[in-house]
């Protein structure tokens, strides 16, 4: 073709001559393909031909493969047929078509009525660009966590780190729970525990409220034992622990089971 990119193909085709058969729409189509979108200057069959905008060069031969290009033979079009349709669209206003014995040079016409100079319709750009932007976010964050997941393996947690120090005392409020719990991994729950502040955005004041929370709830309690889970509920919980503590603000005489003042002020 004359140019890669994009044509627009509008609605109102619907009903038109090139609508009448499947054979003409394609032989259309295969026109605005052609169709120049700048003004150059070509070789064709070793001549050298001017082209303006919304014009292409061709020869009823050159055109027949194009249309005949991966068809079964029992459906292809000969010459008379593309000839043919190029004069049907000519007597229809939809071109022009100037011959000499050498070529034709076809002009679409109105091409700068409906087709703008840039090759992909602006409200299309910004759809496939806001498209194309979040493919790259998608996989910018696969490789994140891709690299975070690496990088998780090769960390070690001091005993006084903040997350060995958090992820110890979920282990014993466990096992104040339940004595015969067996130890875990306390390296892998430490990195939970980084996930938790780096990633989800919570400080450790609030992760060691929660551990509070959740190991004196009793139903929590019970499904809460491991960092992985702590930070897999934290919202859920949040959300509990906040409506009781909102109902104990509202209500002072009331026992203060499950509350651990987690709530905002």
């Amino acid at each position: 073709m004359a140019d890669g990119g994009w044509i627009k193909s509008f609605r109102r085709s619907v009903g038109s001559l090139p609508w009448s058969s499947g054979d003409l729409f394609k032989l259309w189509h295969l026109c605005l393909y052609k169709a120049s979108f700048d003004d150059r200057h070509i070789t064709f069959n070793g001549m050298v031909v001017p082209l303006n905008r919304g014009q292409f060069v061709t020869g009823r031969t050159a055109m027949r493969d194009q249309m005949n290009d991966g068809v079964k033979p029992a459906q292809q079009v000969n010459s008379s047929f593309v000839w043919r349709g190029l004069k049907k669209f000519e007597k229809s206003g939809m071109l022009n078509i100037s011959s000499n014995p050498k070529y034709s040079v076809i002009t679409i016409v109105n091409w700068d009525k409906y087709q703008e100079s840039e090759q992909l319709p602006n409200s299309y750009r910004t759809a496939t660009e806001q498209q194309t932007d979040t493919n790259k976010n998608y996989k910018n964050e696969k490789k994140e966590k891709k690299e975070d997941s690496q990088q998780s393996r090769k960390r070690e947690y001091a005993d006084d780190s903040p997350e060995m120090i958090e992820a110890v005392y979920l282990w014993e409020k466990i096992k104040a729970n339940n004595p015969d719990h067996r130890k875990p991994n306390l390296q892998a729950w430490a990195d939970d525990i980084r996930k938790m502040n780096k990633l989800d955005h919570r400080s450790f004041e609030k992760i060691h409220k929660m551990i509070d929370w959740c190991q004196f709830n009793s139903f929590w309690q019970t499904n809460i034992l491991s960092a992985a889970k702590l930070r897999s509920k934290f919202d859920m919980m949040a959300a509990q622990a906040n409506r009781n503590y909102s109902a104990n603000r509202l209500n002072p005489n009331r026992p203060r089971k499950d509350n651990w003042g987690y709530g905002e002020d």
